[in-house]
């Protein structure tokens, strides 16, 4: 019974309304990374620079792990 507790988690969405899952990635890390982006290029909307993250991510092969986020921010707005 206990273990259950323990081992279940929640997912919600940020208050723009982007699903965020508890497995995805490390918040705090997204959270700055996208404070970031959104001070580097207001011109776009958060949810723009999360589809960029996303895109990414996607090119390369599905994760961002091991990037640095100066890295990742590089990139992503490439992408932009």
């Amino acid at each position: 019974e206990n273990s259950l507790q323990k081992t279940s988690t929640c997912s919600s969405a940020d208050p723009s309304g982007i699903f965020v899952s508890p497995y995805a990635l490390n918040l705090s890390s997204f959270t700055k990374l996208i404070k970031r982006l959104q001070e580097r290029h207001p011109e776009f909307s958060k949810q723009e620079i999360v589809n960029a993250v996303q895109e990414l991510r996607r090119i390369n092969k599905g994760v961002l792990n091991g990037l640095a986020i100066s890295s990742i921010e590089e990139k992503t707005s490439a992408i932009l």
